[in-house]
């Protein structure tokens, strides 16, 4: 009876730890709606005539769309970006099919398309899908100035 009370205790700690570690180490694009967009890039309704990142950091944007394979291709290295730039890049997705008002805000016509907003500087538009080192080398031009 003893081991058993010991055994369901050390695997309920083990099952609850690799939760923890699970979703500590978890880092994706966050989903962007109009709402937070104006939250936490630019509130384009406030001022519509020129452009003013609201983050802390440079942020990439990922607009996408489900049906998408290109999309769905360059999920997974979007993701792992994430993880290397955590605490220097915000990364965000923007469904387009859902947020038309800001698809049209950027004037993407193709997906995917991936905006870069720099801290100082007006925003890059790139369409289409890239590799792991394109998409780092963006990022070290247009986010980080290197």
């Amino acid at each position: 009876m003893k081991k058993n009370v010991i055994y369901l205790l050390f695997s309920t700690l083990f099952v609850f730890s690799s939760l923890f570690l699970t979703a500590q180490t978890e880092k994706k694009p966050e989903p962007l709606t109009k709402e937070t967009f104006k939250q936490k890039v630019w509130n384009y309704e406030e001022s519509s005539k020129e452009f003013k990142y609201l983050g802390d950091k440079p942020c990439l944007i990922d607009f996408h769309a489900d049906w998408c394979g290109w999309c769905r291709r360059i999920a997974p290295t979007l993701e792992e970006l994430c993880k290397t730039y955590d605490g220097k890049v915000y990364f965000y997705k923007i469904d387009a099919e859902r947020q038309k008002e800001l698809q049209a805000l950027f004037q993407v016509r193709s997906l995917p398309t991936i905006l870069y907003i720099p801290m100082k500087g007006q925003p890059t538009l790139i369409p289409g899908a890239a590799s792991k080192e394109q998409f780092d080398q963006y990022i070290q031009k247009y986010l980080l100035g290197k």
